[in-house]
This record gives structure tokens, C-alpha cells and sequence, in this order.
């Protein structure tokens, strides 16, 4: 059953991340989004970390998402049809094959994960003490980056769905 659960979690994030991709439609796009979320968060409860599950779902489908929608609805964003792939600066393009080129090697060189030894390490979930102490120790660097990529998408959101006036003289 867990599997299953695991299987239909899985395929739901998968697809709706697709959604958030594809979507030409702003609004369409953070609804995509919020079901990738609850998706990710059924993979948490799925794995019995449902802390993590809870706190997802309270700060990132509850108050991210709603603020994109916000900022999307308040600048009037009507979902053009994006530029043509060929008015991408060309360094822009290198850096972008290079970054995915770089993770994609790095993916298939590095070897396995060892497990720890599951008999002498205590459950993360178990404790929020200890949570939170590796929250703030370990992982202080990876939640710093992701408030920071949270922060670049929502200036994004800003600046693209903004109209900026004299535009179609530079076309």
C-alpha cells in the first residue's frame, strides 16, 4: 500500500510541476504549483515526517503560493506568449547548458549514498529538538539558499509581470 501511495504522490507532483512549467497562464501556473506542493506533502506523510509535511503546507502552499497570486493578480498579469528562445543572450544560454551539464555528471560520477546505520541513529522526526538542531547546523546553508532562490522568484514574478512603458520601441 505504500508503494501505491508512494506511486500516486509521485505522479501527481510530477505532473503538476510539468503544469507549473507549461502553463502560459500566471495564475494557472501558482495553482499548479500548490498541487505539486500538497503532492510533495502527501510524499511526506508517505514517509511519516509529517512535520515536515505540516510545515510545508502552511509555509509554502499557504503563504507562498497566495503571496505569487497576489502579486500576479494585483500587476495584472495576462500570460503573453513568451519571447522567441533566440532573443536569449547567448552567454545566458552557455551558463544555463553548462550548470545542467555540470549537474547532470555530477549525478551519474558520484557513487551511492551509504545508509547509516539505521540502530544507532535516532529518527530525525522523532525529537524537534533535534530538528531543529540540525535545521540550524547542518542544513543552515541550503535553507538560506532556497529563501534566497524564494526571494529571486518572487522579484521575478514582480519585474515579468510588470508592463513597463516604451517597450515596443525597443522591438
Amino acid at each position: 500500500m505504500a508503494d501505491v501511495l508512494f506511486n500516486v504522490f509521485a505522479l501527481l507532483t510530477v505532473i503538476a510541476a510539468a503544469g507549473v512549467v507549461l502553463n502560459r497562464n500566471a495564475v494557472n501556473a501558482s495553482m499548479c504549483l500548490l498541487l505539486s506542493l500538497v503532492g510533495v506533502a502527501g510524499l511526506f506523510v508517505a514517509l511519516d515526517a509529517y512535520l515536515l509535511a505540516f510545515l510545508l503546507l502552511l509555509v509554502y502552499a499557504g503563504a507562498i503560493v497566495a503571496l505569487f497570486l497576489f502579486i500576479v493578480m494585483l500587476l495584472d498579469a495576462k500570460g503573453d506568449v513568451p519571447a522567441p528562445i533566440h532573443k536569449i543572450p547567448l552567454l545566458a544560454r552557455i551558463m544555463a547548458f553548462a550548470l545542467v551539464t555540470v549537474g547532470l555528471i555530477s549525478f551519474f560520477t558520484r557513487g551511492r549514498i551509504v545508509s547509516p546505520d539505521l540502530a544507532t541513529t535516532p529518527a530525525l522526526g522523532s525529537s524537534l529538538k533535534l530538528y531543529a538542531y540540525q535545521l540550524f547546523t547542518i542544513y543552515l546553508l541550503p535553507v538560506q539558499i532556497l529563501g534566497f532562490l524564494l526571494l529571486i522568484a518572487m522579484l521575478g514574478v514582480i519585474v515579468l509581470s510588470k508592463k513597463f512603458e516604451g517597450m515596443d520601441d525597443i522591438k
